[in-house]
């Protein structure tokens, strides 16, 4: 098994309720098949995440095939990157899964293991219960849930994580994806919100003991029914600064006509075989 417990760091066993480490650590496995991996001295909130109301509107837009272009391009640049069978692969911030499941989906005859990890138990629990081909945990993404030099690959579509557990997690010539929003990602969006719209700055992350292998932009046309329209406003997060008037605007609109603009970026792993933990099998 190639979780670890995080409280302590020693590998996790299966048992009737779930899993547990030696220092007897329990960690207990839903009916859904997720692990809650979130211990709640990790906890900032009672719920962290997105809601459930949240979790359901966002699927509803990613369903209609919106990011559909996207998310094939992030596919692509993650399969080249990584050549070969039995490949253990990490979504952090993986929501509801609809990243996850396609990247398991298109990998299923090279033998991925394809885990997703969130912060928000809901979104887990309907990831998990939608995609049993997958394994789903709610973790955090500053305390990856993973022993040292597990992971051939991880994906990060606009989710947070730590560097240093980037580093410790993925194995040597691994990989990172990542998708940031490009420079002009909804503009037509943000035009009814501020007076100067900023083109948004794109550099590269600064990843420790990664370099920056390939770098490639995607950008298209969206045309958005009014609930979409609405709908992507709230997964954004200058969401709070649009005004009654523009909500209202958008939830009448028949086609609203916005631009998607994504970056992706792929960043291989220099680092050597160092730690000290014995890497598992995937």
């Amino acid at each position: 098994m190639i979780y670890r417990c995080p409280l302590c760091q020693q590998t996790l066993h299966t048992n009737a309720r779930g899993v547990h480490c030696d220092a007897n650590h329990q960690f207990d496995q839903a009916k859904e098949g997720y692990l809650n991996l979130l211990p709640v001295q990790f906890k900032r909130s009672k719920d962290p995440g997105d809601n459930k109301a949240m979790t359901q509107a966002r699927r509803a837009f990613l369903n209609a095939g919106h990011y559909a272009p996207m998310r094939q391009a992030m596919i692509d640049a993650l399969t080249q990157a990584l050549d070969g069978e039995h490949k253990a692969i990490l979504d952090v911030g993986c929501g509801e899964g609809y990243y996850t499941h396609a990247i398991a989906d298109q990998t299923a005859d090279k033998h991925w293991s394809v885990h997703g990890l969130d912060i928000a138990k809901v979104a887990v629990r309907y990831a998990a219960k939608w995609y049993p081909q997958c394994q789903f945990s709610v973790a955090s993404s500053q305390r990856l849930p993973f022993h040292d030099n597990s992971l051939d690959g991880v994906v990060r579509i606009y989710a947070p994580c730590n560097g240093e557990e980037l580093d410790r997690a993925v194995k040597p010539q691994g990989v990172v994806v990542t998708v940031t929003p490009g420079p002009r990602h909804l503009y037509q969006l943000k035009a009814g919100i501020y007076q100067d719209v900023r083109l948004h700055e794109t550099p590269p992350e600064t990843l420790p003991n990664f370099v920056l292998e390939k770098e490639q932009s995607l950008h298209y046309a969206m045309t958005l029914a009014g609930e979409q329209a609405l709908t992507l406003l709230q997964m954004t997060p200058f969401a709070w600064r649009a005004s009654d008037a523009w909500r209202d605007t958008l939830a009448n609109s028949d086609a609203f006509e916005c631009e998607a603009d994504f970056t992706l970026r792929v960043y291989r792993h220099q680092g050597t075989d160092s730690h000290s933990e014995e890497t598992p099998k995937p």
